[in-house]
C-alpha cells in the first residue's frame, strides 16, 4: 500500500508539472508577489521531472528577482523538492529494497561503501552536471543515509549551479555571448575538476 501510495504522489507531481508548467512561467514574469512562491514550487517540481531545463528556470529567475533573490528561491525550490522525493522514497520502498539487498551480499557492500562517504559521494553527484538528480535523491532515500546528510551535501553541491545559472540569466539580456560563455565555463571546471578528484581517489586505492 506504501509503495503504491508513493508512486500515485509522484505521478500527480509529475502531470501537475507538465499540465500547469506554461501558467506557472506567466506568473514568474509577471514579477508580482505570487512569482516568489511560483519559483519556488516550480522549481520543487522540477526536481521529479524536468519539464524544462533547470538552468532555464533558474536563468529566469534570476532575470526577474535578481542576483541574491534568484538564488535563494532557486535553492529554497530545491530543497522542498529534494527532501520530498528523499522522503517518498524512504517511506514507499526502503524497507522492501533493503530485504531485496540482503540477498545480494555484493551490491549491499556497494551501498554500505556508498553510506560510509555519503556526504562526499552526494556532493560530488550534485557537482557532476550529467548525474540525474532524480537518480541520486532516490537512491540516497532507498539508503540509510540520514537526511540531513543528503540536505546538506545537496545545497552545498547544488549551489555552484545556482549562483552560475542564475547570475548568467540576470545578465542574459545585455549580453547573450557573455551568459553563454558562463555556462559553458562552468561545466568545463566542474568536468574538469571532478575528473582530478577521481583520479586522486583511484590512486590512493591502489596504494592501499
Amino acid at each position: 500500500m506504501k509503495q503504491l501510495l508513493t508512486l500515485i504522489t509522484a505521478i500527480i507531481i509529475i502531470v501537475i508539472g507538465f499540465t500547469q508548467k506554461e501558467p506557472l512561467l506567466q506568473l514568474i514574469e509577471s514579477g508580482g508577489f505570487i512569482a516568489y512562491p511560483v519559483s519556488i514550487l516550480l522549481v520543487a517540481l522540477l526536481v521529479f521531472f524536468p519539464v524544462l531545463p533547470y538552468p532555464v528556470l533558474a536563468g529566469m529567475i534570476g532575470a526577474v528577482f535578481g542576483l541574491a533573490k534568484g538564488i535563494g528561491l532557486s535553492l529554497a525550490g530545491i530543497f522542498i523538492g529534494t527532501l520530498m522525493m528523499f522522503f517518498l522514497a524512504r517511506y514507499g520502498y526502503q524497507s522492501w529494497v533493503q530485504k531485496k539487498l540482503d540477498k545480494y551480499p555484493k551490491v549491499k557492500e556497494y551501498e554500505c561503501l556508498f553510506e560510509s562517504n555519503a556526504f562526499f559521494s552526494i556532493l560530488i553527484a550534485r557537482l557532476i552536471p550529467v548525474i540525474p538528480s532524480p537518480l541520486v535523491n532516490i537512491l540516497s532515500g532507498l539508503s540509510r543515509v540520514s537526511w540531513y546528510t543528503f540536505v546538506a551535501a545537496t545545497i552545498l553541491g547544488k549551489a555552484p549551479a545556482v549562483f552560475v545559472f542564475t547570475a548568467a540569466g540576470t545578465i542574459f539580456e545585455n549580453n547573450k555571448w557573455l551568459s553563454i560563455i558562463i555556462y559553458l565555463s562552468y561545466f568545463i571546471v566542474i568536468t574538469l575538476l571532478t575528473s582530478i578528484k577521481l583520479k586522486r581517489n583511484r590512486l590512493q586505492e591502489t596504494k592501499v
